[in-house]
């Protein structure tokens, strides 16, 4: 079998399924019921199979049924259909993300700074300390 015959088998077998998802959604959420009921009545596995399925794509709440249905040009997520809102949103968004990488530069800098300055007061600390020792040391030696 080649490649481009098993896609075509695999594609034809998608098309079939949409289009009988298509047709159920298109009678509603009654033919989605005597299509699971049916499956519990052949084989119960099939039937869980569709519940699940029912569920999952909430297809339960029979506006889903007619919003799968009535929908005729997919509207991408994001986009609301008016050019000028989703011009200005879009713009807006570009925007606040660039403050907000500014921001994090901010804070990045603002943490770097603080750890600076705590690690040069704690060399500052430890040279104290070593010269405090050094001077004390000779004093402390007996003398021979």
């Amino acid at each position: 079998m080649t490649a481009a015959t098993t896609t075509t088998s695999t594609n034809g077998f998608t098309g079939w399924v949409h289009s009988a998802i298509a047709w159920l959604d298109a009678r509603g959420r009654a033919a989605w019921i005597t299509l699971m009921v049916l499956g519990f009545i052949l084989f119960w596995p099939v039937g869980l199979a569709i519940l699940f399925y029912m569920i999952w794509s909430n297809r339960m709440s029979g506006f889903a049924c007619r919003r799968h249905s009535a929908r005729t040009a997919p509207v991408g997520p994001g986009f609301t259909g008016n050019a000028a809102f989703d011009a200005y949103k879009a713009d807006t968004l570009r925007r606040l993300e660039e403050e907000q990488a500014q921001f994090e530069g901010y804070l990045q800098r603002l943490r770097e700074a603080k750890e600076k300055a705590e690690f040069d007061a704690f060399m500052e600390e430890r040279r104290k300390a070593a010269a405090a020792t050094t001077a004390a040391a000779p004093e402390d030696q007996p003398d021979n």
